[in-house]
């Protein structure tokens, strides 16, 4: 299923509101997909003070503590470069996410105003759309909460950004070894 060449990366983020630029990415949590211990965390300060009290309600994020301990948005997204680049190695990172157009979304945009490019590229991979690939469900079944059992993280979802990364890497795995059984069946 994977080209060899490719190195697959989970990640989560928590942000104050539904777009880029106008609210803020508070959190980045990333992990190596098949290497969940290789991970990266970095909570950053806003950008603004835009914010959706619904979004930090779920978060748990307060902006003004944020503007004091978060890391200077260029400073994050510098070291996540780096560190996608010394876990991919020779090999091209691919953004994996649940719900991969949001979360892309806002790490494309901060690494385009902070570091002028995005090592990810331009095409993220989406787990939900997998998932619904796989399984003949509609979109409306590929919510986490509704997948099958046999997908689910012994750890769900909650709103940490580097949990999360782990956990949706942990069901998209299950998704790859599942497909690969079944493609082998097929064979």
């Amino acid at each position: 299923m994977r080209a060899k060449g490719e190195c697959l990366i989970s990640v989560d983020i928590e942000t104050a509101g539904p777009i880029p630029g106008e609210y803020s990415m508070l959190s980045v949590g990333a992990c190596v997909v098949g290497r969940r211990d290789e991970s990266f965390y970095a909570e950053l300060k806003p950008i603004n003070s835009n914010a959706v009290p619904d979004a930090l309600k779920v978060t748990g994020f307060d902006l003004t503590e944020l503007g004091k301990t978060g890391e200077q948005p260029e400073d994050a997204m510098a070291k996540l470069g780096a560190w996608v680049a010394s876990v991919s190695a020779d090999t091209s990172p691919i953004f994996v996410g649940f719900n991969a157009g949001f979360d892309w979304s806002f790490v494309n945009w901060y690494f385009h105003r902070f570091l002028g490019e995005n090592p990810f590229g331009f095409a993220p991979l989406d787990i939900k759309s997998y998932y619904m690939g796989l399984t003949g469900c509609s979109w409306t079944e590929t919510k986490s909460s509704r997948m099958r059992a046999e997908y689910q993280s012994a750890k769900p979802a909650n709103h940490n950004a580097l949990a999360d990364a782990q956990a949706q890497a942990e069901m998209f795995e299950k998704m790859v070894e599942q497909e690969g059984r079944t493609s082998s069946a097929r064979g």
